[in-house]
């Protein structure tokens, strides 16, 4: 399927399902396709003065967005930051779809860009009795378990790390990965020193291109991977591709402070999404998680 095909009975479908799930007539008269994602297709779609965002996929994707469906209404349910509200998901002959509230978004800067950083510490104050999720869901394209655990060592360990480097290992990757990410696994406890995380409501893909704004300077968040685990894993992927303004750390932190530990564990929470990346584009990010492991091993005593 070309990702921005989407035919004019695909399309009737899903008004039809929209119509259904607000109780408001809708027939979308045009279909504007929008940029910034590899995954699916994004439209901005309108008609009799209302607007909806639709990401499509192939049919065998629907599950992906049943999955981020939930994940949006965990966050909104929280009440701490904004999330597009799912209005309805589903399938066609030729699609798979999830029809989103369409919010008209700006870049999340100056002050919004603190309120985010303080509504993301409320957000994480939200906690669950173990850590993952209820549902499986999706990392970028890549399945991503939540099997629950009651302990966050073992979560990380068994349902992140190890997962990636088995599908890395799948994939023909090594380069010393295999090698190097035993090693490391087998002493994930040295990097918890008095630390005891609570499973904390997470984005799970927090960096500044899964956020905005609305004009009024509201923050929100979208595009979520969704579970329960420390808290610093999002902060620590909001680093990752460029991260927020000295501002954004400087509110959260204020909000919410973060143990010394951090600093060594953002590397160690990094690796998972760099992993992930060498197994969906491959390229440099394999070396990248090579560098990432020699950095954490050295840290082992």
């Amino acid at each position: 399927m070309q990702l921005d095909s989407c035919s004019e009975k695909s399309w009737s479908t899903i008004d039809a399902h929209i119509s259904k799930q607000t109780g408001q007539s809708f027939k979308s008269v045009t279909h504007t396709l929008m940029g910034g994602g590899c995954i699916n297709a994004a439209y901005h779609i309108s008609g009799g003065g209302l607007d909806f965002f639709v990401k499509i996929n192939a049919p065998g994707r629907h599950e992906m967005f049943a999955a981020e469906a939930a994940g949006l209404q965990e966050i909104i349910n929280c009440g701490a930051v904004r999330a597009p509200a799912p209005i309805c998901h589903g399938t066609t002959a030729l699609v798979s779809y999830l029809a989103l509230e369409f919010l008209s978004l700006v870049a999340c800067s100056g002050p919004a860009c603190e309120l985010l950083a303080r509504q993301l510490a409320s957000m994480h104050t939200h906690t669950a009795n173990q850590f993952g999720w209820r549902i499986n869901n999706t990392i970028g394209a890549t399945p991503q378990s939540n099997i629950l655990h009651q302990d966050w060592i073992s979560f990380w360990r068994e349902e992140r790390l190890e997962f990636q480097l088995r599908l890395a290992s799948r994939n023909g990757i090594d380069g010393g990965l295999q090698k190097k990410g035993a090693r490391l696994l087998d002493q994930l406890e040295q990097f918890f020193p008095g630390y005891t995380p609570l499973p904390s409501l997470l984005h799970g893909d927090l960096w500044n291109g899964n956020c905005g704004a609305i004009k009024k300077g509201e923050p929100v968040i979208f595009d979520p991977a969704v579970y329960y685990g420390d808290r610093e894993t999002d902060l620590a992927m909001s680093e990752l591709f460029g991260g927020f303004p000295a501002r954004f750390y400087a509110a959260y932190r204020e909000a919410y402070p973060l143990d010394p530990g951090y600093e060594i564990r953002k590397t160690l929470y990094n690796l998972y999404h760099v992993l992930n990346h060498a197994n969906l584009f491959g390229g440099s990010y394999a070396a990248h998680a090579g560098r990432m492991l020699d950095l954490l091993l050295s840290e082992i005593r």
